[in-house]
């Protein structure tokens, strides 16, 4: 009797010991798919969240250069209306220097102050001349 006694408790123990075994392998394949699933969620929302950063710094960027455009666009059309200002001003001289050199006689000789002007304004028409390039 007391052999059968004592196969019992051994007995006992076989089986306690699959039926944790079964349901450790659940816990464990429970927590394995639950860190899966948190490394799957975090990824998906950082990607979420980059493509929003993203979007709101294109938006950013094409509204400082849409700014930039536009002031771009005021400068060329404030030097180019200097440049024309400037263009008939020398025209206006060069017609003036021709008159004078036709009608100056040797007593008089203003054509040297009209031809002074006239490479002055010529100088101020080519430093315009590259400030446009340079805005190009």
């Amino acid at each position: 009797m007391q052999a059968s006694t004592e196969s019992s408790p051994v007995h006992s123990r076989r089986t306690s010991t699959t039926r944790n075994g079964p349901s450790v392998k659940w816990f464990l394949l429970f927590w394995v798919l639950m860190i899966g699933l948190s490394v799957y969620a975090v990824y998906s929302y950082t990607s979420h969240l980059r493509d929003q950063v993203l979007g709101q710094l294109s938006q950013q960027s094409q509204q400082q250069l849409n700014l930039l455009k536009a002031d771009y666009e005021a400068k060329i059309a404030v030097l180019s209306s200097d440049v024309q200002e400037l263009q008939s001003t020398v025209q206006s001289f060069n017609e003036l220097l021709t008159f004078t050199k036709d009608n100056a006689s040797a007593k008089t000789d203003n054509s040297n102050k009209l031809y002074t002007q006239l490479s002055e304004v010529r100088k101020q028409l080519d430093t315009l001349k590259k400030e446009m390039d340079l805005l190009k």
